[in-house]
């Protein structure tokens, strides 16, 4: 978006901020060092349901049917994408970690987009129990661009946490197919 925003159509921006606040230099480092401490791996599954889930959304029964519940699928899932030594590398994992950490766009920039883009083709959708970017990183991320009242589209999914597309599966589909339409007849 920022460097060629007239080339999109729509842009959903989920469960990420402009900028790490509130938990300082000192914080955001220990929890990236933390990701590259050895452990076992069901501790290691255990520690990022956590932060992607809420606790009800793991809890409940697997939404394919496949798994007791929608944890089980999800250990799966990550024991499985864990032995594709192709797929998921270590150095992959470490730039994810220092991108992750380490963006930052200002309100200067996001202003920017908002402008380039066009705040209506903008949607913000954030989880309220986020554990890995804190709800107030959404809040900020869509006031920054320029706030509901400016056309943007923002949704707090109350109860939910960082994996929207998991977690609510069928109302995420629906918003990300409405803005791509409704941009499609602009």
């Amino acid at each position: 978006a920022m460097l060629e925003p007239e080339r999109i159509a729509s842009l959903s921006l989920v469960s990420t901020a402009p900028r790490l606040v509130n938990t300082g230099f000192v914080e955001n480092l220990r929890q990236r060092i933390n990701l590259f401490i050895p452990k076992a791996i069901d501790v290691q599954i255990a520690e990022i349901k956590v932060r992607l889930f809420s606790e009800a959304w793991l809890n409940i029964p697997d939404m394919f049917g496949n798994f007791p519940t929608n944890g089980d699928r999800f250990a799966a899932q990550e024991i499985k994408k864990r032995q594709d030594a192709e797929g998921f590398t270590r150095k992959g994992f470490m730039c994810q970690a220092i991108a992750a950490g380490w963006h930052h766009k200002s309100p200067k920039q996001l202003k920017q987009i908002g402008d380039t883009v066009g705040r209506e083709r903008i949607q913000v959708l954030h989880g309220t129990i986020d554990n890995m970017l804190t709800i107030p990183h959404g809040i900020m991320l869509a006031d920054e661009l320029g706030g509901e009242e400016s056309g943007l589209k923002k949704v707090i999914f109350e109860g939910k946490g960082h994996v929207l597309m998991m977690e609510e599966k069928l109302e995420f589909d629906k918003l990300i197919t409405q803005i791509v339409e409704k941009t499609e007849r602009m």
